[in-house]
């Protein structure tokens, strides 16, 4: 019988305040409102603007501070702003990022604004190829992969940009 032994991440032994985590990512965020990530970034997922996995947390770029949720897909991950914004990067097959673009060579390996959110966001969720906010007015808002219906629009289109949850 094996047994597991705990260790720390190097450089987040103290002030985080949440992590999530992909398929073959996680990050953290800091209790300074920071995003640092690791693990694989064939697709962007680490947010650094640099290729190639990283076995130890790396800055996101642009998000040293002001972050308040993070919100980790397959290989996209997506954070919260101060002031109810968002901002995605990673893969981008099928307009996860929710910056109007999708496809192979439309991934970002630095955060990207979600359009058509405003800024009244409160909480993310991520999945598979795909996210959704709730904004402060209780409406819940989704892009990126629709196959099975799971943006909650009533269609199985994939989307680039946020679309309405339709709630009877």
């Amino acid at each position: 019988m094996s047994k597991s032994i705990s260790v720390d991440v190097v450089g987040l032994s103290s002030g985080v305040a949440a992590i999530t985590a992909g398929e073959y990512h996680t990050c953290a965020l800091t209790n300074e409102g920071g995003v640092k990530c690791w693990g694989d970034n064939y697709w962007g997922e680490l947010g650094d603007g640099k290729g190639g996995e990283k076995s130890i947390p790396v800055d996101v770029v642009g998000l040293d501070s002001g972050v308040t949720a993070i919100a980790a897909g397959q290989w996209q991950t997506c954070s919260l702003i101060t002031g109810g914004g968002v901002k995605c990067w990673g893969s981008n097959w099928y307009g996860e990022l929710g910056n109007g673009t999708s496809g192979e060579r439309t991934y970002k390996n630095t955060p990207v604004d979600v359009v058509g959110l405003g800024n009244d966001v409160v909480a993310l969720t991520a999945g598979d190829w795909y996210t959704c906010a709730l904004t402060a007015a209780g409406q819940i808002k989704c892009w990126g992969y629709n196959g099975y219906g799971q943006l909650g629009d009533g269609t199985t289109t994939h989307r680039s940009t946020p679309v309405d949850v339709i709630i009877p």
